[in-house]
């Protein structure tokens, strides 16, 4: 059985609306399987239950997450699966339930957009405690984690543009979604997929906070994985191999890019067509079961802090590393959970 596709998820390109296959996946001899939805979306499809694997990511109020198409999941068993809950109503997905999250910070940058934020995760199907994972349209095996899902802004045009390159961190009731300008010289570069072991305060460094929701306008972060060492010397770290066991030193800390312009708003405003949605059944058992819910936290802190407990659910900082046994919040506990 082949284990690569004809041609790679990332080099496969769609107009939308009106040049959206079924699906965008339909190789059916890897290993993996088949795509699980679909990504001609609409009305039709626009429930709870809705299989959408078409993403949509623009500014602080209009983005779509990967999160599980059932309750109570982890990443690493459903990455390959995962479907679009969005911010707004429209594109045909599921909908992120009122309340799920409760604070962002968006960037736009010259080169990239993003946004980092805090939420219950449980109301989005992910199991109470998964530590989660990333998805990008590469993975493994070129078809993209999950299969076939594709993304589309409006941040750089007044018409749709698809996204190549991006990325999107789940877990530990945070998350991180980072896309490329299409147009970019260094989109791949600023979307870099290959860290996926050290989290959101590595690929998209950030200074969000809980309970604040903010756009800002802000410089490039330097390339993930690229720093300036104290010699002055511009180097490229190497994630290890995960045979090597848990990442528990890195030789630098990414600098969080200048922000300006920022404008705070209040989430009721923000996400107001989300009043009514509520998590799906089986989504709203999983919820009643969960202890790790974001709001809930005493420690609200910016996503650029140091370390949690490793006993602790819920993280308050954007963290990527394990340091002497301590989990931090989207850090290298990831580490062989999901493909890169």
């Amino acid at each position: 059985m082949s284990t690569y596709p004809a041609t790679p998820l990332a080099s496969k390109t769609f107009t939308y609306p009106s040049g959206i296959p079924y699906q965008v996946d339909t190789d059916t001899n890897l290993i993996r399987g088949v795509q699980k939805g679909y990504n001609l979306c609409n009305s039709t499809t626009e429930t709870q239950e809705s299989l959408c694997q078409t993403s949509f990511f623009t500014s602080l109020d209009d983005f779509c997450l990967w999160a599980p198409p059932d309750a109570n999941s982890t990443v690493a068993d459903t990455e390959g699966e995962m479907v679009a809950w969005c911010s707004k109503p429209g594109y045909g997905t599921r909908l992120i339930p009122a309340g799920t999250l409760t604070g962002l910070q968006f960037l736009k940058t010259p080169d990239y957009i993003q946004i980092v934020g805090f939420m219950d995760q449980t109301q989005i199907n992910m199991a109470s405690g998964d530590y989660g994972g990333e998805m990008d349209p590469h993975g493994a095996d070129l078809r993209g984690n999950p299969m076939g899902g594709i993304m589309f802004s409006q941040a750089w045009n007044s018409s749709w543009e698809q996204v190549i390159e991006w990325t999107n961190f789940m877990g530990s009731n945070s998350f991180c979604l980072k896309a490329c300008d299409p147009a970019g010289a260094n989109a791949a570069s600023y979307c870099q997929h290959i860290y996926d072991r050290i989290g959101c305060a590595y690929n998209a460094p950030n200074a969000a906070q809980d309970l604040v929701f903010e756009a800002c306008d802000a410089d490039n972060a330097d390339f993930p994985g690229v720093y300036t060492d104290t010699a002055g010397a511009v180097v490229t770290y190497t994630q290890p191999a995960e045979s090597l066991g848990a990442i528990t030193t890195m030789p630098y800390t990414a600098t969080v890019p200048a922000s300006s312009n920022c404008v705070t708003y209040t989430s009721s405003v923000l996400f107001s067509a989300l009043a009514s949605v509520t998590a799906s059944a089986s989504g709203s058992a999983a919820a009643s079961t969960g202890t790790a819910k974001a709001s809930s936290s005493t420690a609200k802190a910016s996503t650029t802090g140091t370390s949690a407990s490793a006993s602790s659910t819920a993280s308050s900082g954007a963290d990527a590393l394990v340091v002497s046994g301590a989990a931090s919040l989207m850090g290298v506990v990831f580490a062989g959970l999901f493909l890169a």
